[in-house]
């Protein structure tokens, strides 16, 4: 799917006691280690709290961790180009998928040497609908106010839309021009997602209208406000007109009448499908668990040729697809807190074996702080199991989809459940784990299976719909696919963990989007 990111700043210090800055952020993204640049927002003088114009649309996919790195500048001379015009303020990083599951992100700026600042960068992330119009404007005015006393005003023209939350954001700022009453501004494009979020009745503050200043204290000339739906006037190819207001003229001045008027000459309509992936918007829409093979199959945890041998220096098998996986997931999940569970293994104190015991040996309360949590309790758990087994993996996918089945029974069904499962054989149970999936494929629930070493994995492909529909045993199939096996030896050579959870974790979009629109839910 592609998302938009829009990009405003906050307490940016003065360049010295005479000057403001003039800021402009950059936008980079990793790619093979290195940081390429996406692009630049303008420059905008003589501001310490910029809301920029530019807004950057990124191809967003779920199972990759995309990094960003957002670099603020003060541009001197206001060219974007000869290094001594650009002095570096500070940076912040982040994963697309944080913005995008928060929607709205601020963060401090790093100041260079490491060290936080006081200026603040807010990235506020607006997804691509499934049938997105983009809209060309052209806007022009008439017989504005003057604000200047020499010379005529500079006027420019800002576009904001009305949140949900009532507060209001910036969508496009036209270029000014200089001296002029009568200003006819550049066509523009900007999509309707932007505008109002796709609807057309949604109110809209369209033109703030100023008169520019070098020093930053732009004149206000006026305003009106309006939606969507009175602008498509002009694709009719005739012109929509305003009256520009100003409030405070308007209640001190009896014969006041208006403070110019603003024509919209013409309005065009383009259509681009995109993958719809709203659901995902919600930053609680993942609930991830995870579920850890303890079978003495793995070998002994002392053993250096065990499955679970903790390296002082490199991570095994079951901790690098752990984070892999984990890394990416934890971006969805609001509170970062991951139910981590054991199966195959005698669990003291009386050392019975259990299939779904909590790796941190709390059982009323199995969840570890972020994807490092699950990491230490995985690690301070395996000293004081002994390996056992068999692998019975049904306990534990119908542990997880217990607490899917409660969030079907609630208003807004805003959870999804990850049960993320990491063995080192096959299945024991098989027909039970058969007749437990079929059973989940009707709750809001996707099962990812990593094979852990090198045995023989042939029969999960039944599982993950490699041999056709999934059955269980009395024949009822699967009501939509909802597993994903890959073995981790397919990826244990690969530079980084990113194709492993890129491949387990791109189906997963399109089950979540499956299963909402087979109830009829919207997230």
């Amino acid at each position: 799917t592609k998302v938009e990111l829009q990009l405003s700043c906050k307490g940016i210090p003065d360049r010295d006691g005479l000057s403001k800055p003039d800021p402009c952020l950059v936008l980079t993204m990793q790619s093979c280690g290195q940081w390429m640049e996406v692009g630049r927002t303008e420059v905008i003088s003589s501001c310490g709290n910029p809301s920029f114009s530019k807004v950057f649309t990124l191809d967003f996919y779920f199972e990759e961790r995309q990094r960003l790195r957002f670099e603020l500048f003060d541009i001197y001379s206001g060219s974007l180009y000869g290094g001594k015009h650009e002095a570096f303020l500070g940076f912040v990083e982040c994963n697309l998928g944080q913005i995008v599951s928060q929607r709205r992100l601020s963060k401090a700026l790093l100041q260079p040497g490491g060290t936080v600042g006081k200026s603040i960068i807010t990235i506020a992330a607006e997804e691509l609908t499934g049938n997105d119009d983009y809209i060309e404007l052209s806007f022009s005015a008439r017989k504005l106010d003057d604000k200047d006393f020499f010379t005529k005003s500079d006027p420019f023209l800002e576009i904001y839309r009305l949140n949900e939350d009532a507060t209001m954001q910036l969508v496009y700022r036209t270029e000014t021009v200089m001296n002029n009453l009568n200003p006819v501004w550049k066509t523009f494009k900007v999509s309707l997602n932007s505008l109002c979020d796709g609807d057309h009745k949604r109110k809209l503050q369209v033109c703030t209208v100023w008169d520019w200043d070098s020093n930053g204290k732009h004149d206000y000339i006026g305003e009106f406000e309006t939606m969507f739906k009175e602008m498509r006037g002009a694709i009719e190819g005739r012109q929509v007109q305003w009256l520009c207001i100003n409030s405070k003229y308007k209640a001190k001045k009896k014969n006041y009448k208006n403070s110019g008027i603003i024509i919209l000459n013409q309005c065009i309509m383009f259509l681009y499908v995109t993958s719809p992936l709203e659901q995902l918007k919600s930053s609680e829409v993942i609930k991830m668990h995870v579920a850890i093979d303890f079978t003495a199959s793995n070998g002994d945890p002392r053993n250096s040729c065990s499955l679970h041998y903790i390296h002082p220096f490199q991570p095994n098998e079951y901790l690098k697809a752990l984070v892999a996986v984990g890394e990416i997931c934890q971006d969805y999940d609001s509170d970062k807190m991951f139910p981590a569970f054991g199966f195959g293994a005698q669990v003291p104190p009386d050392y019975k074996v259990s299939h779904d015991f909590a790796v941190n040996f709390n059982e009323e309360n199995p969840e570890c702080i972020g994807i490092q949590g699950v990491v230490e309790a995985y690690q301070a758990c395996l000293p004081k199991l002994q390996l056992y087994g068999p692998t019975n993996v049904a306990p534990i996918i119908q542990k997880v989809a217990s607490s899917a089945s409660q969030e079907v029974h609630t208003k807004e069904a805003m959870q999804y459940f990850i049960l993320l499962i990491l063995t080192d054989g096959v299945i024991t149970d098989m027909a039970d784990t058969r007749e437990a999936i079929v059973q989940a494929s009707h709750l809001p629930m996707s099962i990812i299976i990593v094979g852990i070493g090198n045995a023989d994995f042939s029969d999960m492909q039944m599982l993950d719909g490699g041999e056709g529909i999934l059955c269980s045993p009395k024949g009822e199939p699967v009501l939509r696919d909802i597993v994903q096996f890959v073995p981790f030896r397919n990826f244990k050579h690969q530079a980084t963990p990113a194709a492993l959870a890129k491949s387990v974790l791109a189906e997963v979009p399109n089950q979540v989007v499956e299963y909402y629109n087979n109830k009829g839910i919207k997230p």
